[in-house]
């Protein structure tokens, strides 16, 4: 029997409202404020992210381990052309290493790597 119905991954940053709104608009999910210090987005089938509030954030550096990115997401879309377009409208930066053709790396508003990725 499962304790617990989804898990909630969390994202540190400096604004947490600014990355619910990015992450809210790509995934078209519906953002929810908790307080000035943490924000959600939720699925309508139940799946949510969580964005905190972090004091002196500093953003991962990838692909190097100085400042490790310790998790990223991964985004199936259905064009990779259309998608990039997107999420660069919606905040994101391109990353200048692209390391694979399947997928591209992007960094959300607050430095995090996420992939867009055609299977």
């Amino acid at each position: 029997m499962a304790i617990a119905r989804y898990p909630v991954v969390v994202l540190d940053c400096p604004d947490p409202k600014t990355l619910a709104e990015f992450y809210g608009a790509l995934l078209d999910w519906e953002g929810k404020q908790g307080d000035e210090d943490w924000w959600s987005i939720r699925a309508e089938y139940g799946h949510s992210i969580a964005f905190q509030r972090v004091d002196g954030y500093t953003a991962p550096r990838w692909p190097g381990q100085e400042m490790p990115q310790q998790m990223h997401i991964d985004v199936d879309v259905d064009d990779l052309d259309v998608a990039e377009a997107a999420v660069l409208e919606l905040g994101a930066t391109k990353h200048d290493y692209q390391p694979g053709t399947t997928f591209r790396v992007f960094l959300d508003p607050a430095g995090h790597p996420f992939c867009l990725c055609q299977g």
